[in-house]
């Protein structure tokens, strides 16, 4: 009887078991969770991979999935350990340093926002770590090199200052307080200070990016550009895919060139800036990081080369990236007119300057192909870094006006924007604005609609 009781028992137990896994109220026992959670220990460590790996922002592979970079892996850190001081500070550092790969003012301005959101969050959460405050600092000096005012420029490096020295002062040996205070002297105009910082940094340990990137940086300020470019090497050894290394390298090597009296050197230095940008290029390329910053670097070095039709094509490589980019549609600009496709030049710089619609942006860039995309693009205002396309703009507009087709009333107009600005102090540039009135000064009895250009179709290159 016992053993029957037993056996209906277990038979009873067996159906009602099955029956609740059928509907759902018992998981199996292997059964992987709904949701698979991640602890924040393994983002951190994905972080700090990419970030070596040299991938900071979001890509895509080659079947143009998008695979999530550093930013993303220290995002997802910090809400998994929102708490987390080091977290949002290591966080802060790599925010910063993506700013390097970005070209567009706006974007390179929002994304050191971000990073200095990041480093005041991690001051809150530990207001006596010394590392934290390092961070901070060199949030704040990165952020200030972008402030257009004088003294709220001053302001935020005297604010880095002080966290600095917070940091320094926490903890005598971080390496990280030591470098980062450096270069917040080379911003503030102070080279023998910061060179003893440095040099104090390189003692205590000569292992880390940080201090070897700025270690050139404060040789780049002397202009010591040949050992400049020695440390930017032993920072790439380190981190051998940060393609914003070899950008200031190859950088350096083009003011080598520039300098150098001798033709032949003068082209050696410029071939070891292109590879730099090449190097560059070719990491971003591997990594599927759509960066155009390489191919702008390469475009610079060739037109100072001379070489302007190579130039030219890099430059409407970058297009390819960024087709909505003002500030490339400016240098493309610039370069027809060195090339003296002055036709050209003024549709390019009619983007830059005035904006230009989806239609009018491929003629712009001397014809969209295959890879590229029609884009609408908006004008850029006047300011310090955009004046010499409004410069080189007007000065085109009025040399390519007729009695039959003129451009004076759009030259005329920017002639005013510019008188009206600061830049007219400059000397080069109130001379061009007395010619563009000087030629604009007939009766335009025949004009086009609006006085801009007409886009339409591909321009020929004029002699």
């Amino acid at each position: 009887m016992y053993r029957m009781f037993f056996w209906v028992t277990l038979i009873l137990g067996g159906i009602w078991l099955i029956r609740s896994v059928q509907k759902g109220d018992i998981k199996p026992l292997f059964d992987p969770t709904p949701v698979p959670t991640r602890m924040a220990e393994s983002y951190l460590l994905e972080a700090e991979a990419l970030f070596t790996a040299g991938k900071l922002d979001d890509s895509t592979d080659a079947n143009g999935n998008v695979v999530p970079g550093a930013i993303t892996a220290y995002r997802e850190a910090t809400k998994m350990d929102p708490n987390n001081a080091q977290v949002w500070a290591k966080f802060a550092r790599v925010q910063t340093y993506s700013s390097a790969m970005i070209v567009e003012r706006e974007e390179i301005v929002a994304r050191l926002a971000e990073a200095l959101e990041s480093a005041k969050r991690a001051v809150e959460l530990a207001p006596d770590d010394s590392n934290v405050h390092a961070i901070y600092a060199f949030t704040l000096d990165w952020n200030a090199t972008y402030l257009t005012d004088p003294d709220e420029k001053r302001s935020m490096l005297a604010q880095a200052d002080l966290e600095a020295a917070r940091a320094a002062q926490l903890d005598p040996d971080n390496v990280l307080a030591r470098a980062f205070y450096a270069e917040i002297l080379v911003d503030q105009g102070k080279w023998p200070q910061a060179k003893e910082y440095i040099e104090q940094a390189l003692l205590l340990d000569p292992s880390q990016m940080d201090v070897h990137r700025v270690h050139a940086a404060v040789l780049e300020s002397g202009q010591d550009y040949d050992l400049a470019i020695e440390a930017y090497n032993r920072a790439i050894d380190i981190t051998p895919n940060l393609t914003f290394l070899y950008a200031r390298a190859g950088a350096n090597y083009r003011v080598l060139a520039i300098g150098s009296p001798n033709e032949d050197v003068q082209n050696q230095l410029y071939l070891k800036s292109l590879d730099y940008f090449d190097r560059a290029a070719s990491i971003n390329k591997q990594l599927g990081v759509q960066d155009p910053a390489p191919y702008w670097s390469i475009a610079k070095t060739y037109s100072q080369m001379g070489q302007f039709f190579v130039a030219i094509r890099n430059m409407q490589k970058t297009i390819e990236f960024q087709p909505a980019n003002a500030v490339f549609y400016g240098e493309l600009g610039v370069l027809y007119h060195k090339n003296r496709n002055y036709e050209t030049g003024i549709l390019a710089l009619k983007c830059a300057v005035r904006g230009c619609t989806a239609e009018e942006s491929c003629p712009a860039r001397g014809d969209c192909g295959k890879n590229d995309v029609p884009n609408e693009v908006k004008g850029l205002p006047l300011r310090s870094d955009t004046i010499y396309y409004y410069d080189v703009y007007a000065s085109e507009l009025a040399a390519l006006s007729t009695p039959k087709i003129s451009y004076c009333p759009v030259a005329l107009s920017i002639a005013d924007e510019i008188e009206g600005s600061e830049f007219i102090s400059d000397p080069n540039i109130a001379a061009d604005m007395v010619v563009v009135r000087k030629i604009c000064n007939f009766d335009d009895e025949t004009t086009t609609a609006t006085g801009e250009p007409v886009i339409s179709g591909t321009p020929t290159a004029t002699p």
